[in-house]
């Protein structure tokens, strides 16, 4: 149960939530994190107070609403580290991150942000950047990942990859689908390539 419920809701209130919930995933996936909270209680049909007394927070209410997604980042995070093939696992996990943040703008900056508050939340997102972490150190072992790869590199891609935001959901998996590839190949050892420049340390942004 998310920590901001420390009991059972009425029938009418539950459908409250889970409207908010909806209409939020709607709108972060369309608009990002930015979409005013009014916003979010015109679509789902509430007042104001009613959002506030569910979700005192835009940060509660992101993290609640992703829930699901960074569920899903671990699960892909693991089914990386089940490869017995790392390089193979490791461009597992970008295809299919990349597949996931394409369907939700708001999920990438949820992601890329610290929310203090949120413990559930930051703790599954720093198990699936430990578990790429040790992913690429097993891909680079095979020879099959750069050897000056950092975890901050896929941070990078995951922030170029927000851009990918204009046209139908197909056009934008389609051009998720692409980066992916491009980012692979950018991340794959070959013979004679230029060394990159030094690593950015590219800190979450505060929720």
């Amino acid at each position: 149960m998310p920590e901001h419920l420390t009991h059972p809701l009425r029938s009418d209130a539950r459908d409250n939530r889970e409207r908010i919930l909806d209409a939020a995933r709607v709108l972060f996936a369309a608009e990002g994190l930015n979409v005013p909270m009014r916003e979010i209680a015109r679509l789902a049909e509430v007042g104001p107070a009613t959002l506030y007394r569910h979700f005192p927070t835009k940060e509660s209410l992101a993290t609640e609403a992703f829930a699901d997604q960074m569920r899903t980042c671990h699960a892909i995070a693991d089914e990386g580290l089940a490869d017995p093939d790392p390089w193979r696992g490791f461009c597992h996990v970008i295809e299919r991150t990349f597949e996931l943040n394409a369907h939700s703008r708001g999920f990438t900056e949820a992601f890329m942000s610290t929310f203090p508050n949120a413990m559930d939340f930051a703790a599954s997102r720093e198990y699936a950047l430990k578990s790429v972490t040790e992913l690429a150190r097993r891909a680079k072992e095979t020879g099959h990942l750069r050897a000056d790869f950092a975890l901050d590199d896929l941070m990078l891609m995951l922030m170029a990859h927000r851009g990918i935001q204009p046209g139908s959901q197909a056009a934008r998996t389609a051009a998720s689908r692409r980066f992916a590839a491009l980012v692979i190949e950018a991340f794959r050892a070959t013979p004679g390539s230029a060394s990159l420049p030094p690593v950015p340390r590219l800190a979450p942004a505060a929720g």
